[in-house]
Protein backbone atom coordinates (compact mmCIF):
# COMPACT_ATOMS: atom_id res chain seq x y z
CA UNK A 1 0.00 0.00 0.00
CA UNK A 2 1.25 3.46 -0.93
CA UNK A 3 2.16 6.02 2.48
CA UNK A 4 -0.03 9.08 2.25
CA UNK A 5 2.07 12.16 2.31
CA UNK A 6 1.50 13.40 5.78
CA UNK A 7 -0.77 16.47 5.82
CA UNK A 8 0.53 19.89 6.61
CA UNK A 9 -0.18 21.29 10.12
CA UNK A 10 -0.93 25.04 11.04
CA UNK A 11 2.82 25.11 12.24
CA UNK A 12 4.44 23.46 9.43
CA UNK A 13 2.42 26.34 6.99
CA UNK A 14 3.17 29.24 9.79
CA UNK A 15 6.98 28.34 9.48
CA UNK A 16 6.97 28.89 5.83
CA UNK A 17 4.93 31.86 6.26
CA UNK A 18 7.91 33.10 8.22
CA UNK A 19 10.57 32.31 6.11
CA UNK A 20 8.75 34.37 3.07
CA UNK A 21 8.46 37.22 5.42
CA UNK A 22 11.85 37.16 6.57
CA UNK A 23 13.12 36.81 2.92
CA UNK A 24 11.27 39.49 1.92
CA UNK A 25 12.76 41.52 4.72
CA UNK A 26 16.27 40.58 3.76
CA UNK A 27 14.85 42.03 0.14
CA UNK A 28 13.45 44.77 0.56
CA UNK A 29 14.70 45.91 4.09
CA UNK A 30 18.22 45.36 4.24
CA UNK A 31 18.29 43.09 6.91
CA UNK A 32 21.42 40.96 6.37
CA UNK A 33 21.09 38.50 9.69
CA UNK A 34 19.29 35.47 9.22
CA UNK A 35 18.05 35.27 12.80
CA UNK A 36 17.02 38.45 13.60
CA UNK A 37 15.15 38.27 10.50
CA UNK A 38 12.78 35.11 11.50
CA UNK A 39 12.65 36.34 15.06
CA UNK A 40 11.31 39.78 13.37
CA UNK A 41 9.33 38.18 10.96
CA UNK A 42 7.65 35.57 13.51
CA UNK A 43 6.60 38.29 15.97
CA UNK A 44 5.22 40.21 12.97
CA UNK A 45 2.90 36.88 11.97
CA UNK A 46 1.67 36.53 16.21
CA UNK A 47 4.48 33.91 16.69
CA UNK A 48 5.52 33.42 20.13
CA UNK A 49 8.62 32.45 21.99
CA UNK A 50 7.61 28.95 21.22
CA UNK A 51 7.28 28.90 17.80
CA UNK A 52 9.64 26.80 15.22
CA UNK A 53 11.27 28.91 13.24
CA UNK A 54 12.40 27.86 9.57
CA UNK A 55 16.32 27.06 8.45
CA UNK A 56 18.27 29.37 7.46
CA UNK A 57 18.45 27.25 4.22
CA UNK A 58 14.68 27.75 3.78
CA UNK A 59 14.89 31.05 4.29
CA UNK A 60 17.66 31.42 1.64
CA UNK A 61 15.58 29.26 -0.75
CA UNK A 62 12.40 32.07 -0.13
CA UNK A 63 15.06 34.69 -0.73
CA UNK A 64 15.79 33.41 -4.24
CA UNK A 65 12.29 32.96 -4.90
CA UNK A 66 11.58 36.82 -3.76
CA UNK A 67 14.17 37.68 -6.21
CA UNK A 68 13.49 35.77 -9.23
CA UNK A 69 9.96 37.31 -8.98
CA UNK A 70 10.29 40.79 -7.31
CA UNK A 71 13.61 41.73 -8.21
CA UNK A 72 14.40 40.01 -11.98
CA UNK A 73 16.11 43.25 -13.21
CA UNK A 74 17.16 44.75 -10.43
CA UNK A 75 19.20 42.30 -8.72
CA UNK A 76 21.28 40.96 -11.10
CA UNK A 77 22.43 44.58 -12.48
CA UNK A 78 22.99 44.97 -8.65
CA UNK A 79 24.75 41.49 -8.19
CA UNK A 80 26.75 42.19 -10.90
CA UNK A 81 27.71 45.62 -9.69
CA UNK A 82 28.88 44.24 -6.40
CA UNK A 83 30.71 41.42 -7.84
CA UNK A 84 33.06 44.16 -9.91
CA UNK A 85 33.51 46.32 -7.26
CA UNK A 86 34.43 43.53 -4.92
CA UNK A 87 37.17 42.58 -7.97
CA UNK A 88 38.37 46.17 -7.19
CA UNK A 89 38.91 46.09 -3.23
CA UNK A 90 40.67 42.87 -3.98
CA UNK A 91 43.40 43.85 -7.07
CA UNK A 92 43.87 45.95 -4.68
CA UNK A 93 44.46 44.07 -1.47
CA UNK A 94 46.23 41.08 -3.63
CA UNK A 95 49.44 40.79 -1.15
CA UNK A 96 46.92 39.49 1.34
CA UNK A 97 45.29 36.19 -0.56
CA UNK A 98 41.72 37.68 -0.70
CA UNK A 99 38.10 35.50 -1.04
CA UNK A 100 35.17 36.87 -1.58
CA UNK A 101 32.59 35.24 0.57
CA UNK A 102 28.84 35.66 1.23
CA UNK A 103 25.65 36.91 -0.66
CA UNK A 104 27.79 38.76 -3.57
CA UNK A 105 29.45 35.61 -3.81
CA UNK A 106 26.63 33.11 -3.38
CA UNK A 107 24.04 35.25 -5.64
CA UNK A 108 21.51 36.41 -2.72
CA UNK A 109 22.78 40.09 -2.35
CA UNK A 110 20.26 42.94 -3.35
CA UNK A 111 19.97 46.36 -3.38
CA UNK A 112 21.35 47.14 0.34
CA UNK A 113 24.16 44.32 0.24
CA UNK A 114 27.62 44.93 1.17
CA UNK A 115 30.54 42.84 0.10
CA UNK A 116 32.42 40.62 2.72
CA UNK A 117 36.11 39.17 1.68
CA UNK A 118 38.07 36.80 3.85
CA UNK A 119 41.84 38.07 4.14
CA UNK A 120 45.18 36.22 5.53
CA UNK A 121 48.07 38.27 6.80
CA UNK A 122 51.21 37.91 9.19
CA UNK A 123 48.98 40.88 11.01
CA UNK A 124 46.16 42.82 10.55
CA UNK A 125 48.01 46.16 11.46
CA UNK A 126 49.67 44.76 7.55
CA UNK A 127 45.96 45.66 6.30
CA UNK A 128 45.87 48.53 8.34
CA UNK A 129 48.52 50.02 6.61
CA UNK A 130 48.21 49.14 3.24
CA UNK A 131 44.41 51.46 3.70
CA UNK A 132 45.93 53.83 5.16
CA UNK A 133 48.83 54.34 2.56
CA UNK A 134 45.97 54.44 0.15
CA UNK A 135 44.18 56.97 2.18
CA UNK A 136 41.34 54.38 2.09
CA UNK A 137 39.18 55.01 6.08
CA UNK A 138 38.03 52.31 7.19
CA UNK A 139 36.81 51.61 11.13
CA UNK A 140 37.73 48.65 13.01
CA UNK A 141 34.46 46.23 13.74
CA UNK A 142 34.81 45.76 17.84
CA UNK A 143 31.47 43.04 17.19
CA UNK A 144 33.38 39.84 16.75
CA UNK A 145 31.83 36.79 17.68
CA UNK A 146 33.53 34.59 19.79
CA UNK A 147 33.96 31.06 18.44
CA UNK A 148 37.52 29.09 17.22
CA UNK A 149 37.38 30.46 13.82
CA UNK A 150 36.71 34.01 14.39
CA UNK A 151 38.94 36.59 12.49
CA UNK A 152 41.70 38.38 14.01
CA UNK A 153 39.76 41.88 12.72
CA UNK A 154 37.28 43.19 10.69
CA UNK A 155 37.43 46.31 9.33
CA UNK A 156 34.51 48.54 7.26
CA UNK A 157 35.11 50.67 4.68
CA UNK A 158 33.13 52.05 2.00
CA UNK A 159 33.94 51.63 -1.24
CA UNK A 160 32.35 54.01 -4.06
CA UNK A 161 29.03 54.06 -1.79
CA UNK A 162 29.05 50.00 -1.15
CA UNK A 163 29.96 48.84 2.51
CA UNK A 164 33.21 46.48 2.72
CA UNK A 165 33.48 44.10 5.56
CA UNK A 166 37.52 42.82 5.53
CA UNK A 167 37.63 39.53 7.93
CA UNK A 168 41.29 39.12 8.36
CA UNK A 169 43.01 35.91 9.60
CA UNK A 170 46.47 35.13 10.18
CA UNK A 171 48.16 32.85 7.42
CA UNK A 172 48.12 29.44 8.67
CA UNK A 173 43.78 30.07 8.65
CA UNK A 174 43.77 29.97 5.10
CA UNK A 175 44.20 26.06 5.14
CA UNK A 176 41.16 25.68 7.50
CA UNK A 177 37.47 25.32 6.12
CA UNK A 178 35.58 28.34 7.73
CA UNK A 179 32.37 27.79 8.80
CA UNK A 180 29.17 30.13 7.99
CA UNK A 181 27.81 31.54 10.80
CA UNK A 182 24.66 31.84 9.79
CA UNK A 183 24.22 28.67 8.11
CA UNK A 184 27.03 26.33 10.26
CA UNK A 185 27.78 24.65 7.14
CA UNK A 186 31.20 25.45 5.16
CA UNK A 187 32.04 28.64 3.89
CA UNK A 188 31.95 29.21 0.05
CA UNK A 189 34.55 31.65 -0.83
CA UNK A 190 36.38 32.38 -4.13
CA UNK A 191 39.85 34.09 -5.07
CA UNK A 192 39.60 36.85 -7.52
CA UNK A 193 39.59 34.96 -10.79
CA UNK A 194 36.61 32.78 -10.08
CA UNK A 195 34.82 35.80 -9.66
CA UNK A 196 35.63 37.35 -12.61
CA UNK A 197 34.53 34.05 -13.94
CA UNK A 198 31.45 34.99 -12.76
CA UNK A 199 31.03 38.14 -14.35
CA UNK A 200 31.07 36.59 -17.84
Amino acid sequence: MPRRKPIPNAGSHLRREIAGVAARMMAEDGIADYGFAKRKAAKSLGGGDGVSLPTNEEVEAELRTYQAIYQDEEQPERLQELRRAALEVMGLLADFRPYLTGAVLDGTAGRYSGIEIDLYADSAKDVEIMLLSHNIAYDPDDNIRNRPDAPEAQLRLDWAGIPVLLSVYPFVAERRQLRNPHTGRSSQRARADAVAALLK
